[in-house]
């Protein structure tokens, strides 16, 4: 019986090794990039720039096309909603933008005569609003009460 090594070919070295490596820079790469397109989109929606309905088209950064959010205070009579959309007009420091709500509902305390803010996107001088938020409580009230003051529309104020 003959013990001694056999001679073998040339082997390539780290073939293994190589594909591995290659491997995780693959797994690198895509987890890298799914995590910048990640903070990407965060980025991009906390951009929304907040502007009053006075200062939308005249103020820098609130420009219409561009996606807003705008204060203002539901004007009393303005809130009508039909076939699936809700149409109402929000005024700030005597400025009126009509909205235009994709949903019968907007949800919470919305109703005539309160401040919110209207997530959305200028268009032909019509907003279009995807999402209400209601300024509701007290201590927004007390903390804010000249802003709320030059965010009421002329009826409402005249009624209280």
């Amino acid at each position: 019986m003959d013990l001694s090594p056999r001679a073998t070919g040339p082997v390539a070295p780290g073939r293994l090794g190589n594909r591995r490596k290659v491997l995780s820079i693959g797994l690198l790469v895509a987890v890298l990039g799914a995590g910048g397109l990640v903070v990407t989109k965060f980025l991009t929606s906390s951009l929304d720039y907040y502007c009053n309905v006075d200062e939308v088209g005249v103020k820098a950064g609130c420009e219409a096309g561009r996606r807003l959010r705008i204060q203002g205070t539901v004007d009393e009579g303005s809130v009508k909603a039909t076939n699936g959309v809700t149409h109402f007009t929000v005024t700030f420091n005597h400025v009126t933008v009509p909205v235009v709500y994709d949903s019968l509902d907007p949800g919470g305390l919305f109703q005539e005569c309160i401040p919110v803010v209207v997530h959305g996107v200028m268009k032909d001088g019509v907003f279009a609003g995807d999402e209400v938020e209601v300024k509701h409580s007290n201590e927004y009230t007390a903390k804010n009460k000249s802003r709320l003051t030059t965010a009421e529309s002329p009826a409402c104020s005249q009624r209280r």
